[in-house]
């Protein structure tokens, strides 16, 4: 095929552990002796605010956790937080090739917080992979909405048809397959490989 110009991907569960996932969640009331129940039911009220860049990290700790005294501080627990993000297998570096390639426009379309995102951009250097990040945080609008696609699309002045959107969940992969783009639903680094392949997508040779 060979007409793919950009490649947008998702981060957590492609590129790095998820964020602040269900998992992370839990155990980080594990680990502060927190009710799951009770945190759980204040972070979905709070979580589209503090994904789309309308509340801080602190006014989110502030409704989810320090609504009452506690013996840790929010230091603490942001230090947790941003401890639970890891490099996922191999990914970084097949990402690394492409970018190297100089063939693609390469950007992020993720769901993260703020202060999370930058904190993740800045500890794996994802500057030098990505010309853009079109994330949630930024842009006031979470995955699977197509309007993140859409503003994408509009930003980079790219056709449906010349993009990839590379993601390991599949609902966020519905609207954008809707709109024209080539999807992948990410399960491991030789499988995107694989999948890049038939759309034309290679990275240089290292």
């Amino acid at each position: 095929m060979g007409n793919v110009t950009a490649l947008f991907w998702d981060v957590g569960g492609v590129l790095l552990t998820n964020g602040w996932d269900r998992g992370s969640r839990r155990k980080a009331t594990q680990q502060f002796a927190l009710d799951w129940d009770e945190f759980e039911d204040r972070h979905e009220l709070v979580v589209n605010a503090f994904e789309t860049g309308k509340a801080t990290l602190q006014e989110y700790l502030q409704r989810t956790v320090f609504y009452r005294p506690r013996a840790f501080s929010p230091a603490d627990f942001q230090a947790f937080m941003f401890g639970e993000s890891q490099t996922l297998g191999e990914t970084i570096g097949l990402l690394g090739r492409l970018a190297a390639s100089g063939r693609y426009l390469i950007a992020t379309v993720n769901n993260e917080s703020l202060e999370l995102n930058e904190y993740r951009i800045r500890q794996y250097e994802l500057r030098k992979y990505f010309s853009a990040f079109f994330s949630s945080c930024y842009l006031g609008v979470r995955k699977p909405d197509a309007a993140i696609y859409k503003l994408a699309l509009s930003i980079t002045q790219r056709a449906p048809a010349e993009c990839v959107m590379i993601d390991d969940r599949p609902l966020n992969l519905e609207c954008a397959k809707e709109l024209g783009l080539s999807t992948i639903a990410f399960i491991s680094t030789k499988q995107l490989q694989d999948d890049l392949a038939p759309l034309g997508v290679a990275p240089a040779l290292s």
